[in-house]
């Protein structure tokens, strides 16, 4: 897919390896309404701190991406870093360094390769084409094993819009927006309010809903540029239908690239869905479902496809929520395993444990009292999780 107005490039910089792309940048040729949601861990890194200040006027035009590093605990070495490598991209594309955001993926506490950057800019600027976004997808991996590429379409009005997303990440993942970083590029005619309302309702049901391993990175972000190239009606406070489509459709792509997050997570064999419902609210559902979704017990026992559903009641019941275990049901796929808090046997034992060879999963839990109901996505705990995590740095 191509959208009128947007181009991107890549190029293997040697940021920290060489021979492999690492550096990408998205460029549109006007100023795109921006919106941007940001990692809530307290050490934030460089780029971070500056995109939140550089968004408060709601447009861009570029986004500069490195892998390889991700300038967080730099100090003021890393602020300048960021400064400097923005304003080498704004000179060379005569745009108001403002109008730049940096992103970073990759080791944190060591200095950004500045010097790489200065031998790159040229061939990235010069290297901008329509058609170059899976090689940007590409430059932002880390310990990914896929890129990750999304795009939709949805008419409004005699207007088709476009959409096309990407995203990094398989491990550090449980972004209250996890290493997890996703840009969104849309032709959409949308104002920022609107813009940035879209993607904070979207990013809490999708980005907000998956976990790896519980950790939340220094350097998640995610950004959506509108440019308006598509000229359908604007989208605005007295457009509510086409806003509630924007935002559907900006969710469906976002959930399409989560999940494909919590796939690809580090050693990962299955994905899990745990699915909470019959709580008394939404939020305690979710409470519930998390603690299930980051407890280690449960995630190994699933890599060993063991239907120890017992670790799931555990992880329940510290999860900080009452509720009554006599009326517990816990299924996995359409097998219950335990009715009304008590094991069903061992055959309903013996038909879960083979749902757990497939890849995909649901577990659901019905609390039976009340009707918040919530979803959380999660992948298994494997040998090679260890094993990346021990040797990330070498």
């Amino acid at each position: 897919m191509i959208i009128e107005g947007f181009s991107t490039s890549a190029v293997a910089a040697g940021i920290r390896y060489s021979d492999r792309l690492d550096l990408g940048l998205i460029y549109s040729t006007v100023p795109a309404v921006t919106a941007g949601v940001f990692t809530q861990n307290q050490v934030k890194a460089a780029p971070v701190v500056i995109d939140k200040a550089r968004l408060k006027q709601g447009r861009s035009q570029a986004i500069l991406v490195n892998s390889g590093s991700a300038n967080a605990c730099t100090g003021k070495e890393g602020m300048d870093a960021a400064f400097t490598t923005s304003a080498l991209l704004s000179s060379r594309l005569n745009i108001d360094d403002e109008m730049v955001l940096v992103s970073s993926t990759g080791v944190i506490g060591e200095q950004l390769n500045v010097a790489a950057f200065e031998a790159s800019m040229d061939k990235l600027v010069q290297g901008l084409s329509e058609e170059n976004f899976d090689k940007v997808a590409n430059a932002i991996m880390t310990t990914d094993t896929v890129p990750k590429v999304v795009s939709r379409t949805v008419s409004m009005g005699d207007h088709e819009v476009k959409f096309m997303g990407m995203a990094k990440g398989a491990g550090m993942i449980m972004p209250n927006m996890a290493t997890m970083l996703s840009f969104v590029i849309t032709d959409a005619q949308i104002s920022f309010p609107e813009l940035h309302e879209s993607l904070t309702n979207a990013v809490n049901t999708t980005f907000n809903r998956i976990t790896v391993d519980g950790d939340t990175s220094t350097n998640d972000m995610v950004l959506v540029m509108a440019n308006g190239t598509a000229s359908n009606e604007w989208i605005d406070e007295e457009n509510p239908v086409d806003k509630q489509l924007f935002q559907d459709t900006l969710e469906d792509l976002l959930k399409d690239l989560a999940l494909q997050i919590v796939s690809d997570g580090e050693g990962a064999n299955k994905c899990i869905t745990i699915r909470v419902c019959g709580a008394k609210k939404d939020e305690e559902a979710e409470q519930i479902a998390r603690t299930v979704a980051n407890s280690s017990l449960v995630k190994t026992a699933f890599f060993g496809e063991d239907a120890n559903w017992g670790r799931i009641f555990a992880a329940m019941g510290r999860s900080g929520v009452r509720f009554y275990p006599e009326r517990v049901d816990i299924a996995i796929g359409d097998v219950v395993l335990v009715r009304n808090g008590l094991a069903v046997g061992p055959k309903a034992e013996e038909a879960a444990t083979k749902l757990l060879k497939e890849e995909k999963i649901a577990v659901c839990i019905d609390l039976k009292d009340g009707v918040g109901c919530e979803d959380v996505y999660t992948c298994d705990f494997s040998l090679d999780y260890v094993k990346i995590n021990a040797d990330y740095r070498s």
